[in-house]
């Protein structure tokens, strides 16, 4: 057990946002963090937060809901290739070491594998401040699983979501006694959330055909998978493109995240969109939505197929059936709900799609929930003993 401090004093906890997916699942943890004794709350917006082209209206979400927001730093490149994304992780490294510099907080809060937050986490090591890491230990494919890892060894305090990220993460010679199993933020989100969507929802969000969700159908999330070469990411829009054409069924798509090869993805949209009407009829495409009406549409999704982690986190406690494409997601932790198929044969895809569609939902599996996450999160950054220099463990 760590020692606690007896006379707890005043704490500033810096929390940089920079994305819609990082936002939805943190809601609770920030609501936790503005009303705990003891705790100054400092928030930054950055990343894709700013920018419309990713995050409809949420960046005036966020300011309407009376958080403390300290910054609002742009800093963001276009093009969504590797080159992009390299240079917007060197821009954040410069716009935060000014923003954390200026707040001058005990603790900085980073969370997951997103690439916007490894140079948030080398800017508050520069400036000797200590980091908690959300979402450490788990292993996936893609750029992401250098990048959680990274995070992991400059980080003092980590707060991961199962058993197994716990290992993990003291095997990379983390000090044990601040290594935290508290479960997942995102489940913990899934759980609470009770909206009842009407039949027509979605005619005002996204664009395409209308899809009527009292009715029968599936939810496509397909994001780059960076370690891919050019070319790929347009390939396998346009297998998923045909493998949903022939399932038949309406399809709710997200729009892809900011990460390398988004504009692959987009560009690979638009074109499928313009040269074969039929193709995708029956699509609609949403950019964005309030965490709540994601949860509740996922809820009613007869299927989710792609590679984001929202299909094998929140859809393994939601009970709903996943299809998992390609590299993405590799060795994550996952219920019985998932399907793994490879990204690059659409008949592969469409007969694991309509097996899972002839199962129908799974009981609802509790590996990466536990109750009370937000709170416990709060709990050890509120008493924690503070400190900067780090040992290797082992």
């Amino acid at each position: 057990m760590i020692r606690m401090k007896k006379n707890i004093q005043k704490r500033k906890i810096c929390f940089p946002i920079t994305s819609r997916a990082y936002y939805g699942r943190v809601k609770f943890l920030l609501a936790e963090l503005q009303r705990a004794p003891n705790i100054e709350l400092q928030v930054i917006l950055g990343g894709t937060i700013p920018l419309d082209k990713y995050s409809q209206n949420l960046h005036a979400e966020i300011i309407s809901t009376g958080l403390p927001i300290q910054e609002t730093l742009f800093h963001s490149i276009d093009g969504g290739n590797h080159i992009a994304m390299a240079k917007t992780a060197a821009l954040i490294g410069l716009e935060f070491s000014n923003a954390i510099h200026k707040l001058n907080p005990d603790i900085v809060v980073v969370n997951g594998d997103r690439f916007e937050q490894l140079p948030i986490a080398m800017t508050a090591v520069y400036l000797n401040k200590m980091i908690a890491h959300i979402e450490g230990g788990d292993v996936t494919g893609s750029i992401d699983e250098s990048i959680r890892h990274a995070i992991t060894k400059l980080s003092h305090a980590h707060f991961v979501t199962n058993e197994d990220s716990r290992k993990r993460v003291i095997r990379m010679g983390e000090n044990p006694k601040y290594v935290f199993n508290v479960g997942s933020l995102d489940i913990e989100t899934a759980s609470a959330v009770k909206k009842k969507l009407s039949a027509d929802f979605l005619k005002t969000h996204g664009t395409g055909d209308d899809i009527d969700i009292s009715k029968q159908f599936i939810i496509v999330m397909y994001h780059p998978v960076t370690t891919q070469g050019a070319g790929k990411n347009w390939d396998h829009v346009a297998i998923l493109a045909d493998s949903i054409h022939k399932i038949g069924l309406p399809t709710v798509w997200f729009w892809p995240n900011g990460d390398a090869g988004t504009g692959e993805i987009s560009e690979a949209i638009r074109h499928l969109r313009e040269l074969d009407k039929n193709l995708m009829k029956g699509v609609r495409f949403v950019t964005n939505l309030p965490a709540e009406d994601f949860i509740a549409l996922l809820k009613r999704a007869a299927c989710c197929i792609g590679n984001s982690s929202s299909g094998i986190k929140e859809c393994s406690y939601l009970g709903v059936p996943v299809v998992n494409m390609g590299s993405r997601q590799n060795n994550r932790l996952r219920g019985e709900n998932v399907i793994d198929v490879p990204d690059e044969n659409a008949r592969i895809i469409e007969v694991a799609v309509r097996k899972q569609l002839a199962h129908g939902p799974y009981a609802s599996s509790k590996i990466y929930w536990k109750p009370r996450t937000a709170q416990r999160i709060v709990s050890v950054l509120r008493t924690m003993k503070l400190y900067t220099q780090k040992k290797f463990h082992g």
